[in-house]
């Protein structure tokens, strides 16, 4: 089982490409769902307690390494979903072979993301996948071809493209209200590492109930360390890349969003980053980047202390777009605007969602794209990795959105991929 085979994957997905839209679970199913779209859970900690909450009444299954997770999860969907027995899997491959589930939200650390979503695309699942999308830019790609390649509808857990705060701020700036946009200013937080973990400890055995080898899946081999796993694993390279990513996945999407980016990115990097000095976690402690756009607009980006305003920063030359969670500011003309709600936009129209998760339910049965769709997703992730590659390596990155290459630099160029451990592979 540790190895998937993808001829395996498309044989059993292939026969499926061409049914109509609200019968192609039928395939998979041996009773058939009807509207009803059957859902799995694949990782339940944290972030994914608070994914299978929302879809409990579709969850029909939980996938987690961790046995207890695994147990809690379950419970979860008994409770919170009135459903019994549920389906409980370790390996999250025994669970894509399943036929009576017909999407899977996955809320996996970083570096399984890739993997999961490609391989539940080829046995005809559809995926909701928590942000950031990818670890690497390379993965992102490849997770692009197998949604495409297998028409799968994948919704990137991007949920502030589902804020109305979100929405009105970046349809203001889209139709001018600020007048041309000279810079962008992005704030995101500092590490929580030592928040969460305190202090560093030994390396040791990993307990009882954990199966860490499949935990590492893809990633280098290491020693356990209790202060690496779960939520701590966002602050080491190999599992994640820091609030950079995590963050950055939501405020630095907004401004690609606000830009109209979607399809494409920034074409240089530079940055400096400062790191904890008893290197207690592998990720920066503070950073500044900028990002410059084609045309020469800057998207300037803090991390940590005496940053930017948390949140998204619109500057245009008639005022002001400052958006985060649950508010929005806007200025025009040296005054603040009361009612920013009351606002017209204009004729470009951005797609709405009230609901992250609801909007992927529809989309799974309309076929339409997600509001964050998996290529949107992908594009944000870019930005993100494009930031750290360039606070890694220390230099002005050049890149290409739309060959999707870093130019001139072959050492900085090897970063938008990752070897995987043996057996795992890309794809």
């Amino acid at each position: 089982m540790r190895s998937l085979s993808r001829r395996r994957f498309l044989s059993a997905s292939g026969a499926i490409l061409a049914l109509p839209a609200l019968t192609y679970r039928n395939a998979f199913a041996e009773t058939p769902p009807s509207e009803f779209v059957r859902v799995a859970a694949i990782g339940v900690g944290n972030q994914g307690t608070g994914n299978l909450k929302a879809f409990a009444k579709n969850a029909v299954a939980v996938c987690e390494v961790d046995k207890a997770r695994l147990a809690t999860a379950a419970g979860i969907v008994e409770k919170d979903g009135k459903r019994t027995p549920v389906a409980a899997e370790k390996d999250y491959r025994k669970l894509l072979e399943r036929k009576d589930i017909d999407a899977v939200i996955i809320t996996t650390p970083d570096h399984w993301h890739a993997l999961q979503t490609i391989h539940a695309c080829q046995a005809g699942k559809d995926v909701y996948c928590e942000k950031p999308l990818s670890l690497v830019i390379e993965e992102g790609r490849a997770m692009v071809k197998a949604a495409r390649d297998h028409k799968r509808i994948v919704q990137t857990g991007s949920q502030q493209r589902s804020g109305k705060e979100f929405h009105k701020a970046c349809e203001l700036v889209r139709n001018g209200a600020i007048g041309a946009i000279k810079e962008v200013l992005v704030g995101l937080p500092g590490p929580n590492w030592i928040d969460r973990a305190k202090k560093p400890v030994p390396d040791s055995a990993p307990p009882e109930g954990l199966d860490y080898e499949l935990w590492l899946g893809p990633a280098p081999m290491r020693p356990y360390n209790e202060k690496r796993v779960h939520y701590l694993f966002r602050f080491f390279w190999d599992y994640s890349g820091g609030q950079q990513t995590n963050f950055g996945a939501h405020h630095l999407d907004i401004a690609q969003w606000g830009l109209g980016m979607d399809e494409s990115g920034p074409v240089k990097i530079e940055g400096t980053a400062t790191y904890n000095k008893d290197g207690w976690f592998e990720t920066p402690e503070t950073a500044r980047i900028t990002y410059t756009y084609d045309g020469g607009i800057p998207v300037s980006c803090t991390l940590g202390a005496k940053g930017y305003p948390g949140g998204t920063t619109f500057l245009g030359e008639k005022g002001k777009v400052y958006v985060t969670r649950g508010k929005i500011e806007v200025t025009l003309n040296g005054e603040k605007v009361k009612d920013p709600y009351a606002l017209e936009t204009g004729p470009v129209k951005l797609y709405v969602s009230t609901n992250h998760h609801k909007n992927w339910l529809e989309c799974i049965k309309s076929r339409k794209l997600p509001i964050c769709d998996v290529e949107i997703g992908h594009r944000s992730a870019t930005v993100c990795h494009l930031g750290n590659i360039a606070l890694r390596t220390g230099r002005k990155i050049a890149w290409d959105p739309s060959k999707e290459v870093i130019v001139g630099d072959a050492d900085a160029a090897k970063m938008a991929g990752k070897p995987y451990r043996e057996p795992w592979k890309l794809g």
